[in-house]
């Protein structure tokens, strides 16, 4: 088991969290954004930053390479779809793809980092730092006016998308 706290601090102790969130035992803080067959695209969980979603599968799988053929093609478009929409609703110029595997707490997931003007004021927008600024975001923007902001992001996509 692991212990996780989400972006409204509350903490769940899971075994996988795709699993735990898809079968109702982690209510999301934000409703999801968008879903496919295969697919879902949320609010990251647990970092509070404006836009950094991630794309997980429905399936408990954990690396690219055991996607089969079509799922490998519906996650190519939903990636397109949601990077069109975070460019179009939230004006992200540019963002840092990030996947994960080695990872026994959940299914593939990857996260669409945005990079914010907030964040090149501090950083240089170099993969090395994500962690640094996710650890930031959590510090400093953990407030219920934050939430709002990022509940208010969530929505423009999913309307978008």
């Amino acid at each position: 088991m692991t212990e996780i706290i989400d972006i409204k601090g509350n903490k769940h102790e899971i075994e996988c969290m795709a699993c735990a969130i898809q079968g109702g035992k982690i209510s999301l803080p934000i409703e999801r954004i968008a879903e496919t067959e295969n697919f879902v695209l949320e609010q990251d969980l647990e970092w509070p930053i404006e836009g950094l979603i991630t794309i997980v599968s429905k399936r408990h799988i954990v690396s690219v390479d055991e996607f089969t053929d079509s799922e490998m093609e519906e996650l190519a478009k939903f990636i397109k779809v949601a990077r069109i929409a975070l460019r179009k609703m939230l004006g992200i110029s540019a963002l840092t793809l990030v996947q994960e595997e080695n990872t026994t707490t959940s299914h593939f997931h990857l996260w669409l980092f945005p990079w914010h003007d907030w964040m090149k004021e501090k950083w240089n927008g170099k993969l090395y730092e994500i962690k640094d600024i996710m650890k930031y975001a959590k510090q400093k923007f953990s407030g219920k006016e934050s939430l709002e902001k990022i509940k208010q992001c969530a929505t423009k996509l999913r309307e978008e998308i």
